[in-house]
């Protein structure tokens, strides 16, 4: 046993109800009974579809090499064999945190814990800017993606409208299978937020190669068409033709439920270091969650923090008592660049550069403190950076940018 005895577990030998069956939902749902919970577990899904991986929807799906069975987290079969109850396509309507209720449809579902792992919503363009033309898409579901596919023919006009990742990632694709790409990005530059100039332009001078239009500092003021969309008029006063468009321009947390049931959120729903909302009896964990980190408070958004924060909000369901504290790291596949992030950047003064054969790294530093490295097919720098961020060891700007420093040494400095 991972922690204590069965004894301890009385309390919650009840019903734990899951809404949200993606990354995070099915990992607590399945940590819940590796750790030997044998209470009752309902999964609950808004899509008609089994728990699916996000990051291959938008790369090896899209371009047509991964099947609809290859996206499941785990075969259909396996929640019958663990008596997880899985309820797809029921989105939930209401919660009643004080009955231990949610109500789907006409049914009423109780509980003794209720986990919140609700995910995110794709940001969408302005009814002024889009009209409800037919032929935008965003990249979030695998019916998102389904409708994309047979729109991507060689030839064919897209427009995508975001540079971060969501964005970079589609556009790659698009131009790897010959559609004409244009990218526009109303920050000054692609990867803004996230990423160091340095990082952005190792990017952008791949999507360039590739034939990708990228345009920067540059927004879209109106779509144009009659009933679909076939043009944009931007910022900069240009126009050009379209056949559709992909917006890309980020995601928001899920928190209408917890919001309405009177759970407190701000930027996401708000849990303590355990996971807790401020609702008895009721977690959160994934995309949804704004948790505490370093002081502050902070949501992520990525595979890795849907999985671990799950797993750990399921101990802590189960009286383990055990705070949530990860190390973030994050990846992106564009052409054939593999960009591995460890870290956050946030607060960066500082980044220094290291080139390594074929690859090349960029270290963020606040003062003297090494906070996040920016991997560029370079799998050895990224690993190293993610190890140090884990020990809590700093490392010296200099060292990090001398090419003849052997970088597995400074985790045994």
């Amino acid at each position: 046993m991972p922690f204590g005895d069965r004894s301890q577990w009385s309390k919650c030998m009840g019903g734990i109800l899951i809404i949200g069956a993606g990354q995070a939902g099915a990992s607590l749902a399945q940590k819940l009974r590796a750790d030997g919970f044998g209470g009752d577990v309902t999964l609950v899904g808004d899509e008609p579809v089994p728990p699916y991986e996000r990051p291959p929807l938008s790369k090896a799906y899209l371009m047509g090499e991964m099947e609809r069975e290859r996206l499941y987290l785990r075969p259909p079969s396996i929640y019958d064999d663990k008596d997880i109850k899985l309820r797809l396509g029921t989105p939930v309507d209401t919660i009643d945190v004080r009955k231990k209720s949610v109500m789907i449809g006409a049914d009423s579902l109780s509980y003794d814990q209720l986990a919140l792992a609700v995910g995110s919503l794709p940001n969408r363009l302005p009814h002024e800017m889009s009209r409800d033309l037919a032929g935008i898409h965003t990249v979030r579901t695998l019916a998102d993606i389904d409708r994309i596919r047979p729109r991507c023919r060689q030839g064919a006009r897209v427009l995508v409208v975001g540079g971060g990742y969501i964005g970079l990632e589609a556009a790659a694709v698009a131009a790897k299978l010959g559609l004409k790409v244009t990218l526009v990005e109303l920050a000054q530059r692609i990867l803004n937020r996230v990423a160091a100039s340095e990082t952005a332009d190792v990017i952008r001078a791949e999507h360039q190669a590739h034939g990708v239009d990228i345009r920067e500092g540059v927004g879209v003021e109106c779509l144009t068409g009659d009933g679909r969309v076939a043009g944009a008029k931007l910022t900069d006063g240009s126009t050009i033709d379209l056949d559709f468009v992909i917006v890309g321009t980020g995601i928001r947390p899920g928190t209408r439920l917890a919001e309405a049931a009177g759970i407190d959120c701000d930027n996401g729903i708000l849990v303590d270091e355990f996971g807790r909302t401020s609702a008895a009896d009721v977690w959160a964990a994934g995309d949804c969650t704004c948790f505490p980190y370093n002081g502050n408070r902070l949501r992520l958004e990525s595979v890795q923090n849907a999985i671990d924060q799950a797993e750990a909000v399921a101990v802590n369901m189960l009286g383990a008592q055990s705070p949530y504290v990860p190390v973030p790291w994050f990846w992106s596949d564009q052409y054939d660049l593999k960009l591995q992030i460890a870290g956050l950047s946030t607060g960066n003064d500082r980044v220094v550069s290291r080139v390594s054969g074929k690859g090349r790294s960029h270290w963020y530093f606040k003062g003297e403190r090494f906070l996040a490295v920016d991997a560029i097919n370079a799998p050895r720098d990224y690993m190293v950076g993610k190890r140090l961020l884990e020990m809590a060891k700093n490392v010296e700007p200099a060292q990090v940018q001398d090419p003849d420093t052997d970088l597995k040494s400074l985790l045994r400095a």
